[in-house]
């Protein structure tokens, strides 16, 4: 019998339905359920031919877990390898590869030190940056955020030079990126299943949390496709199977705006029915695609062509 898991945190609504849905399908050989971990030996498997993280970016002892039922075999979703290398300024840096637009992007030291560290840690590091350059660049308004992470968390929007310095002083030991503002027309948020499947929701994130799903943007079919077409080539070079693409509208063009995003939020009270029937029954069949082809013998991960095409030494695009 080949199992499915899902590991995840106090997230109750997509799990649940998560497993209720796979076993409701009586997949031939293949049962669902939540992740149970006793211990944890190297190199012993998991148990489990699948399992869907939600919750290891919180849990560095989830994250090891993940590692070794890797290498023994089983399919993790997302890679666990990749998402450990994996950081938002890098995804920014990748897009202007492969012909993804996206805002002008600067990464910025730590305002304070970073812990064991002095002075002399930094003795590459030109004091000071090049603010008028770095602003030039950027341009005001703009939006500085964690280079790594999500959930909104320590997002500031900075109106001017004095402004950034003000909310650059909060920051502490995180690393940020000064971005350029895209006031845009229309914004979506695009999930994308297996690499292959995409579920474009219009969004609005100047909404209050829980409103932000509620929005009337109505794509034609050309934007439609466009955004199709760049969710599904974000998701084949970074390699992840599941993720969201969030697009700000300009003037016609879809800008990335945040596309690291590989736990998603799927909570129905927040995505609403329709959007979460989609992810329960998209995220359920893949899971047990993914099963049905498993072979314990090899790596089931799945590697982006950034990667795949570094090893092989051939042209990014």
């Amino acid at each position: 019998m080949k199992k499915i898991g899902i590991l995840h945190g106090k997230e109750r609504s997509f799990p649940n339905a998560f497993v209720e849905r796979v076993n409701s399908k009586k997949p031939d050989g293949i049962i669902a359920e939540s992740v149970s971990i006793n211990k944890v030996v190297q190199g012993e498997s998991s148990g489990y031919t699948v399992i869907i993280d939600r919750i290891s970016q919180d849990v560095p002892f989830y994250r090891a877990f993940l590692k070794n039922a890797a290498i023994s075999g089983t399919a993790v979703i997302n890679n666990p390898f990749w998402w450990s290398a994996d950081e938002k300024f890098f995804n920014n840096a990748l897009a202007t590869k492969i012909d993804v637009p996206v805002p002008k992007t600067v990464i910025l030291p730590s305002r304070d030190l970073p812990a064991d560290t002095s002075n002399e840690s930094f003795a590459n590091l030109t004091f000071p940056l090049d603010w008028e350059g770095i602003f030039n660049y950027v341009g005001f308004p703009a939006y500085m955020k964690p280079f790594a992470g999500g959930g909104w968390k320590n997002v500031y929007r900075l109106e001017n030079m004095e402004d950034f310095f003000d909310k650059h002083g909060e920051t502490g030991e995180l690393v940020m990126l000064l971005q350029e503002e895209i006031v845009f027309d229309e914004y979506y948020r695009c999930y994308c299943i297996g690499g292959k499947h995409v579920r474009i929701m219009p969004y609005e994130p100047r909404n209050p949390h829980h409103l932000r799903y509620r929005s009337d943007f109505k794509p034609s079919p050309e934007r439609y496709q466009l955004m199709e077409d760049i969710v599904l080539r974000i998701n084949k070079y970074l390699g992840y199977d599941f993720n969201t693409v969030e697009l700000a509208i300009r003037n016609g063009i879809p800008y990335a705006i945040d596309f690291c995003n590989p736990a998603p939020d799927a909570e129905v009270t927040s995505v609403g029915e329709e959007n979460f029937e989609w992810v329960v029954e998209t995220s359920a069949h893949y899971a047990i695609e993914r099963a049905q082809n498993n072979d314990e013998t090899k790596d089931n991960l799945t590697w982006g062509e950034y990667v795949k095409r570094s090893i092989e030494k051939q042209p990014l695009v």
